[in-house]
């Protein structure tokens, strides 16, 4: 167990490189192509601040 606590770094380096790999297989098998000829249209964002932008509190620079 003393090996354990000197080399626990390549451990965590082999684990970190089979999780990359894995994610690299994973994201070939994505058709990004097909995805976008299908994709779904977002509904229109409502901004509940519009009417703030109606109320401007900001003092005028030509009156000073």
């Amino acid at each position: 167990m003393e090996w354990l606590s000197k080399y626990w770094w390549i451990i965590v380096l082999v684990f970190l490189l089979g999780v990359f790999i894995n994610v690299i297989k994973d994201l070939m098998r994505v058709d990004h192509k097909k995805f976008l000829a299908n994709k779904p249209d977002l509904p229109p964002h409502r901004d509940c601040n519009d009417k703030w932008d109606d109320d401007d509190n900001w003092p005028d620079k030509k009156s000073k």
